[in-house]
């Protein structure tokens, strides 16, 4: 049985561990579980429900005539199955979670509570505006907040996502250039080599060539291969800031500068917004556009694939191209502006069917009123304070990325520690999970080789910071023994040992999904 487990990942216990692992494959209160599919409920329900008396279904032949080929489970066998698989999982609720680049800072159950009140969970985008005030008004504040911590004379809230507010951001961008005229002639962006993936895709996306922009040896935008690129064939360039590596750009100003000297437009990535919030105004850069990742910076659950929001400010030169809807208010109440020609505007149209993610606009708005404008300061003080302690009390076993100077909101390491170790990156982080901690950032930015990206957040306290500290010295001391063939190699190689134990085929179940499921014939589940 032990052999079998070691099939693909291997999860079973290390065996020059002098106890014996379980007879059960348990670990522990972590139980050992089948999948739903192969228990033994079919044909039950967990609720009696009656006969109907006639039928009433409108489906005529289309009704089912073969059983639905689900199990049945009774409440507490379906309460105790979701429990148990949130146990097999790391949380932020349960412990630090230093995913560099996602922001993953605890979410206040206050902000919980309110996106659950009826009046903002339970409305409907097609009500009539006039019964929907408040969630209205709720909307109009929450473009208050983000014009001002921005600088920005406008907000377009209905992107759902980071990705999609850059969509809307270059789509804006390319409105203005068509208005002018220009579009045709200008057809390419510039993005530095270290920026997030999803820029140079969202400006293929929308039409444009990619052209990068070399970086410094310090992580910052070379100014000069910038300068060099832009012309009259440029319509905007795409920087990140603070970038990715974790560092501001201290050029940012005259970036801006010669990107309107040469006609263009200037986006900028706003997911490390967080590390700046309240100390600096985009507006004030010469930023035309920026992105804000509502679930990162204000605080949503957000991994998975949801919930999310991505809300774009925009200058004044493109305001008038924000897209629809948005939200006015005069002595008849609160509104919103849902085509071109309600008003004298260029807008390029929708970018989602309704208004956007109520429950964010909730969320964030609540995050922002408990704080107010000096606990937004110091979110982004705590933030970037955390990163430089995790950064000083590490930097003597492992290798800064750019060693010189304090970082941002992120620590970020390469291997150059390990050479000679015969321990990669990947390794290193699956043996954190062995000590009960989830992985920084692998192998990103892309300009850093082998790299460890940690960012904290400022809702970790100094003791939970020492925790994780005192887990990675330990880990690194382990790995540097390995040098010259000594020390234990195989606590990383065959890491983890003590995550839950896995099936015999997941790893060709990650490599060949198979969505659909059937029960084997002959099978007593085949009813």
């Amino acid at each position: 049985m032990s052999t079998m487990n070691t099939v693909g990942r291997p999860t079973a216990p290390n065996p020059v561990q002098t106890k014996p692992a379980t007879l059960t494959g348990g670990r522990g209160l972590l139980q050992n579980e089948a999948l739903i599919f192969e228990g033994d409920g079919w044909g039950k329900t967990g609720v009696d429900l009656p006969e109907p008396r006639t039928d009433a279904s409108d489906l005529g032949d289309l009704v089912r005539k073969d059983p639905i080929g689900l199990p049945g489970l009774s409440e507490p066998e379906a309460m105790r199955h979701y429990v148990r698989l949130s146990q097999k999982n790391h949380a932020i609720d349960l412990a630090i979670y230093p995913l560099g680049s996602c922001t993953m800072k605890h979410n206040p159950r206050l902000n919980e509570k309110m996106a659950r009140l009826p009046g903002f969970s339970d409305i409907h985008p097609l009500q009539p505006q006039s019964t929907v005030q408040g969630a209205l008004e709720l909307m109009d504040t929450l473009a208050h907040w983000l014009k001002t911590l921005t600088g920005m004379p406008a907000v377009a809230l209905s992107p759902k996502a980071g990705a999609h507010g850059e969509l809307c951001g270059l789509m804006a961008i390319r409105a203005a250039h068509e208005a002018k005229g220009e579009h045709e002639q200008r057809r390419k962006v510039l993005v530095p080599t270290s920026a997030h993936g999803t820029n140079p895709a969202t400006a293929a996306f929308v039409g444009y060539s990619v052209v990068e922009v070399a970086q410094t040896e310090d992580g910052r935008v070379d100014v000069a291969d910038l300068a060099s690129k832009l012309g009259p064939d440029v319509a905007a360039i795409m920087v990140t800031n603070p970038n990715t590596c974790g560092l501001f750009e201290r050029d940012i100003i005259e970036i801006a500068r010669l990107t309107h000297e040469a006609g263009a437009y200037f986006y900028c990535d706003g997911a490390n917004f967080n590390a700046i919030v309240g100390r600096v105004r985009p507006g004030d850069l010469g930023v035309d556009a920026m992105h804000i990742n509502l679930h990162k910076t204000f605080s949503t659950p957000h991994g998975g694939g949801g919930p999310g929001a991505g809300p774009v400010v925009l200058s004044e030169a493109l305001a008038p191209f924000a897209p629809a809807p948005w939200v006015v208010h005069d002595d008849n109440g609160y509104r919103l502006i849902e085509r071109e020609e309600d008003e004298a505007v260029q807008a390029f149209g929708r970018l989602c069917a309704f208004q956007g993610q109520m429950g964010m606009y909730v969320r964030a708005l609540s995050y922002m009123m408990s704080h107010g404008s000096d606990g937004l300061r110091q979110v982004a003080e705590d933030a970037v304070l955390n990163a430089n302690y995790i950064k000083a009390r590490l930097q003597d076993l492992m290798s800064p990325a750019f060693p010189d100077g304090p970082c941002m909101h992120e620590a970020l390491f390469d291997d150059e520690w390990l050479k000679g170790t015969d321990i990669t990156t990947l390794d290193f982080a699956k043996a954190m999970i062995d000590e009960g901690f989830h992985p920084m950032t692998m192998y990103f930015p892309l300009v850093v080789h082998g790299a460890m990206l940690i960012e904290p957040t400022e809702t970790e306290s100094k003791a939970e910071l020492d925790r994780f500290i005192h887990a990675m010295r330990l880990l690194a001391e382990a790995a540097l023994e390995t040098k010259d063939g000594a020390g234990d190699v195989d606590r990383f190689k065959g890491a983890p040992f003590h995550a839950p134990l896995k099936r015999l085929d997941e790893t060709r179940a990650a490599r060949s999904p198979v969505l659909r499921w059937s029960a084997p014939e002959g099978s007593n589940q085949a009813a």
